[in-house]
């Protein structure tokens, strides 16, 4: 795996100035890594696994925001407000109000959508000329 890599490329990260490439810097990382195994094991312990589907949803399309419910919610534990594990209802009212303390603008805010089945349909016959 210890491949030469091409000219221009390197193995530090672009995003974080205070790498090097010279790989002296093993501790910082170790105890990131460390610190986000932790930060995981609390969220894990602390929602149901519906909820932490929909936060890994959300993480996809929105990161900036999935961390800070994130960072919300690890908090609430370590302060021992939260009461009970974070079901997915409880998970859509902290977004919902997470959405609102940032501002009304509608670039920051989750929309949730339901899928519809043909099933789902509103009507009360019984014949499924409508499934056609």
């Amino acid at each position: 795996m210890n491949e030469e890599l091409p000219e221009g490329f390197t193995t530090t990260d672009p995003n974080n100035p205070s790498s090097s490439g010279t790989g002296t810097s093993g501790k910082p990382s170790d105890a990131e890594k460390a610190k986000e195994l932790q930060r995981q094991a609390i969220l894990e312990q602390a929602m149901t696994p519906e909820a932490m589907a929909r936060l890994s949803r959300i993480k996809l399309v929105k990161a900036e925001k999935a961390k800070a419910v994130e960072s919300m919610i690890v908090s609430m534990v370590l302060q021992r407000t939260l009461p009970a594990r974070l079901t997915e209802g409880k998970l859509i009212e902290l977004l919902e109000g997470l959405g609102a303390q940032t501002g009304p603008s509608g670039a920051s805010r989750i929309q949730i959508q339901r899928k519809k089945y043909a099933f789902d349909d509103e009507d009360d016959d019984d014949n499924d000329d409508d499934l056609l």
